[in-house]
């Protein structure tokens, strides 16, 4: 059984370079995990920070569903805490305090185990010309494959 992606951000591989990645459990409500079923997140503009020792997801947004009674219900874009292993954090807190990276989250997920996880990465921010450089890239390599496949032989 395959992994059953939920939401995926993106932008993130747009405005950063990803230098290494790591997977983590999400901490959620009983709602928000049939919410995640439905298929009703977003990463845009979502990020991690560490608070007091640990890693939390911010700004990620897990809408209610109408079943859901609103008394029990969370705000959608609540901070969530992320579950790693202690020697990740510890090794994720070195390198965003001494080399000002950013840890972004690039794909919620579902894995073989129906357990929510969320993909991290540790990021730096690219320049504007850094940005231009791989959509040229990008849109060279697209214009080669349309060229080999209308090819005539």
């Amino acid at each position: 059984m395959a992994i059953k992606l939920i939401a995926q951000n993106k932008k993130a591989r747009h405005e950063y370079e990803i230098l290494e990645t790591y997977e983590a459990g999400i901490v959620l409500l009983g709602s928000e995990v049939k919410a995640l079923r439905a298929g009703r997140a977003n990463l845009n503009d979502a990020y991690c920070r560490f608070i007091k020792g640990e890693l939390y997801l911010l700004n990620a947004h897990i809408a209610q569903l109408e079943t859901t009674n609103t008394h029990f219900g969370r705000d959608t874009r609540s901070p969530r805490k992320l579950l790693m292993h202690k020697k990740e954090l510890h090794k994720l807190f070195g390198k965003v305090n001494k080399e000002g990276l950013t840890i972004v989250p690039l794909k919620l997920y579902f894995n073989e185990r129906n357990l929510a996880k969320v993909q991290i990465a540790l990021a730096r921010g690219k320049k504007l010309h850094d940005k231009r450089a791989d959509l040229k890239e990008r849109t060279l390599k697209r214009e080669a494959l349309a060229a080999m496949k209308h090819r005539s032989y």
